[in-house]
């Protein structure tokens, strides 16, 4: 389904969006974008003019480091470390195997990739 939306719908399509990582604005320099720019600067950590934003994803290659908003916090957006922001650590010590949870078996029956060092 396609859905065209005029240029004066802009701001309010914007308004009801969620939270992002990124907005992208693609326009000209005569395009009159404050109050879209206003409405995304408050819905994404980067608004992007003219391009598109870098994949991303959570894995140990990818990094998101750096002063705000790449991160705010010891936590990031993308990359291994993003499983931070969602977790909350537990240790199991001293526990038969049929005990633990089925990721943290030995066994690991569910084949939850791991990393054991």
């Amino acid at each position: 389904m396609i859905i065209t939306v005029k240029e004066s719908d802009y701001v309010s399509v914007a308004s009801q969006l969620q939270g992002h990582l990124t907005a992208t604005i693609h326009g000209s320099a005569s395009d009159k974008i404050n109050d879209l720019l206003a409405v995304l600067s408050h819905k994404a950590g980067r608004v992007i003019w003219n391009g598109f934003p870098t994949g991303v994803a959570v894995t140990e290659a990818m990094q998101h480091g750096g002063p705000w908003p790449s991160s705010s916090s010891h936590t990031t957006s993308v990359g291994i470390d993003a499983i931070y922001r969602f977790m909350r650590p537990v240790s199991y010590q001293s526990f038969s195997q049929d005990v633990l949870p089925h990721a943290l078996q030995d066994a690991n029956p569910w084949k939850v990739e791991q990393r054991i060092n």
